[in-house]
């Protein structure tokens, strides 16, 4: 297990925010989700977000995917800042440059697994690009399941399906929100692997919600936030390694 600081790695960044704040209600009813959270994440790599129930991973991930706004800061997707985008141009934004994997699968029951891949692009008016698609329909092991609707598909099949769908369009960055929360052990365990492999093989980038440290293992990097601040960082962790720091977050929310 190796900890570095952002600042001494200098791979280019596909997302990145800058003291980022998200302030729920007004007076004694205010909630601070996120206070001055700066991070990046660089291209190729996969990084969990872990924290306690509360500490703001959720938000902080929605707020950088373009999928809520933020009371303060900046965020940028490459070079685009999203603060400075009209709802169409965000729209158009999170179509174009972003992947979602949620807990939920979000298939429509009525298409089949292709037709569930392709309906982003499809929607847009784009063709896919064949030789990627195959790639990357192969990389999940779904070529004998294309023609199945989600009902004739397991858990682990749905999920794969919605993997593919956010690699499909070729996207700058994919987020991913507990997305083996809804499955068992080994199902789970694919779909990660699936995650690294695009990161290792495909030169994707993932950043993934997760409070399992069997699933934050998968990343190449961890970062912890608590009170909606970021409070630390490991790179090669493992499953110990995480529940380690963990408990010791734990402890502390404990006795302050």
């Amino acid at each position: 297990m190796t900890t570095a600081p952002i600042a001494d790695r200098t791979t280019a960044v596909a997302a990145r925010a800058t003291d980022l704040s998200k302030i729920y209600g007004q007076g004694e009813t205010q909630v601070v989700a996120l206070d001055r959270v700066s991070v990046g994440f660089r291209q190729a790599e996969f990084t969990a977000i872990m924290g306690p129930s509360g500490s703001g991973k959720s938000t902080l991930m929605h707020c950088v995917a373009g999928l809520d706004t933020f009371s303060s800061g900046s965020v940028r997707i490459g070079e685009t800042e999203l603060g400075s985008l009209k709802d169409k141009q965000l729209t158009r934004l999170r179509r174009d440059k972003i992947g979602f994997i949620f807990q939920a699968f979000n298939l429509l029951p009525t298409l089949s697994a292709l037709e569930n891949i392709t309906l982003p692009m499809d929607i847009a008016g784009r063709k896919p690009d064949q030789q990627w698609l195959d790639t990357v329909i192969r990389m999940v092991g779904l070529s004998d399941r294309l023609s199945h609707r989600p009902s004739q598909l397991s858990g682990g099949q749905q999920q794969r399906v919605a993997v593919a769908r956010a690699l499909a369009s070729r996207p700058d960055i994919i987020f991913g929100d507990e997305p083996t929360g809804n499955l068992d052990s080994r199902s789970g365990a694919e779909v990660l692997g699936f995650l690294r492999n695009s990161v290792r093989e495909l030169g994707q980038t993932v950043v993934m919600v997760t409070h399992d440290p069997v699933a934050a293992a998968y990343a190449d990097r961890v970062i912890f936030l608590a009170d909606g601040r970021i409070v630390d960082e490991v790179y090669g962790p493992t499953a110990d390694s995480v529940l380690d720091r963990m408990k010791r977050f734990d402890a502390k929310g404990r006795t302050s």
